[in-house]
């Protein structure tokens, strides 16, 4: 073999392997690479810079090592920059301009999830990694550190794209028709999941020069004693990343959970438990763990739709309820809410009974308001006229199935304010106006008989006694009689 000229001398003494300087075997050096991970091959250039630089620069690069891997570190660096700059804006802006033009809808799912914002990072981690070995003045040591923190800055942007990948699979899934019979959503959160876990134990490896063999081998035996010890930390940490990431619950948030008394606002998220202040002013701690193995409501979603319900009924006598007379049509035209509803009424009502020539014989075959139906209608017009009530939230006044407590007419609004002694207020308002003007209408509020509706009756029986009971008899005629 030819011998080295004087400038190729110090080059390969550069970039020669420390392991061979230290006097290791080449079969020690076969079988210790088996047991680690075996990382793509750096180039190993035999000139500090790249073959289109002329013979001047290398061998001044040669010269001076420290000041070639300042200037080719900078320059590597700027380069990189560039290269993910232009990736990000110019490339990928360019692919979306061109997945907008298509009817496809894989592309506008991975633009939502950022699948290709995320790769872009894997640009400059192949320009910096590529250009490595053109800094002489970093030893073969470092030069395998920064390799080994390179590979796993690609590790984690890939993980992080196929998490990408797969979400957005999901969200092509959910706009199927049949996507609500089978959801995969849990599917696809275990690929996460796995991918994610490899991509740890692969990191752990490459940092530590291992094989990942080694690493989940040593898990694998340190899992049943991890487990056993810390069986709360490691249930609360997989269910606190659970409720974070699904957003299950947040501080600030109002949530129940009778199992455990809790009825209240979410102070304080800890990574063992989560701690629920009361509006009784008490604190209620709950193991984060156990919001993944029980119900519980949380109240963000109506705090956040700007409505509270209100679902209420008003139980009327069913005894009361009547058809309405045209002196009672006319009375009620004292109410300018019903004056609209009367007029649309007559008409339909006018027009039923001229197709229908039977309805003129006998009230019984005509169509007529009843007194429960006009206050029905009230209660909606009503209701509608008041500002605090939601109009884009679901408005509904209904009748009820009849019971043994009377004919219930539901209303089941929302008051446009969250806030708890505002909406009680509202509340409070529109059944106090409804229970007084009930008589208005003829209805009467079902009540069970209470002491004093006994007591009411008490004249009544006085009455009797005094003038006796028809067909009772007299006790002192019957000693009479007897004698």
């Amino acid at each position: 073999m030819a011998p080295l000229s004087a400038r190729e001398l110090p080059l390969a003494a550069a970039y020669s392997t420390p392991l061979l300087s230290h006097g290791v075997e080449t079969a020690e050096l076969n079988a210790c690479s088996t047991l680690r991970v075996k990382l793509p091959p750096m180039p190993t250039p035999s000139q500090p810079l790249p073959s289109y630089f002329p013979t001047a620069a290398q061998d001044w690069a040669v010269a001076h090592p420290w000041w070639s891997t300042l200037i080719g570190g900078t320059a590597l660096v700027l380069l990189g920059w560039l290269a993910f700059r232009l990736t990000r804006e110019v490339l990928i802006v360019a692919l979306n301009r061109l997945g907008a033009r298509v009817r496809a809808k894989w592309d506008d799912a991975l633009q939502k999830r950022r699948f290709f914002h995320r790769l872009a990072y894997l640009v400059p981690l192949i320009i910096y990694r590529a250009g490595l070995p053109y800094l002489p003045a970093f030893g073969a040591g470092i030069q395998n550190l920064l390799d080994r923190l390179l590979v796993t800055g690609m590790i984690i942007v890939i993980a992080r794209a196929i998490s990408a990948f797969v979400t957005a699979f999901g969200d092509l899934h959910a706009q199927t028709p049949n996507a609500h019979l089978r959801p995969i959503k849990g599917y696809l959160q275990v690929v996460i999941i796995i991918a994610y876990l490899l991509a740890a134990i692969t990191v752990i490896a490459t940092l530590l020069d291992q094989n990942p063999a080694v690493i989940l081998s040593g898990v694998g035996a340190a899992s049943a004693v991890l487990l056993l010890i810390f069986r709360d930390t490691i249930l609360g940490l997989v269910a606190g990343v659970q409720l974070t990431s699904n957003d299950l619950i947040r501080v600030g948030d109002w949530i129940e959970m009778p199992q455990f008394n809790a009825d209240g606002d979410v102070i304080d998220i800890a990574l063992n438990n989560v701690t629920v202040k009361n509006f009784d002013e008490t604190f209620t701690v709950i193991p984060a763990h156990h919001f993944l193995d029980h119900s519980f409501r949380n109240w963000r979603g109506m705090q956040d739709s700007g409505g509270r319900r209100m679902k209420r009924s008003l139980l009327i006598d069913i005894s009361s309820v009547h058809f309405l007379t045209p002196e009672d049509i006319e009375d009620l035209k004292r109410f300018a809410l019903l004056r609209p509803y009367f007029e649309e009424k007559r008409e339909d009502i006018d027009t039923w009974i001229a197709a229908n020539p039977a309805a003129r014989e006998n009230p019984v075959n005509s169509r007529r308001l009843t007194n429960i139906g006009t206050f029905r209608e009230y209660v909606m017009r009503y209701l509608r006229a008041r500002p605090d009530i939601a109009r884009n939230l679901t408005f509904m006044v209904r009748l009820m199935g009849p019971g043994p407590q009377g004919v219930p007419i539901e209303i089941y609004v929302f008051v446009a304010d969250t806030r708890w002694t505002v909406y009680e207020g509202v509340q409070g308002d529109i059944f106090d106006h409804l229970m007084a003007i009930l008589p208005e209408f003829g209805l009467r509020i079902f009540q069970n008989p209470s002491g004093a509706d006994v007591r009411s009756l008490e004249p009544v029986i006085e009455q009797l006694n005094a003038s006796g009971a028809p067909g009772q008899d007299d006790p002192e005629q019957d000693d009479a009689d007897s004698g």
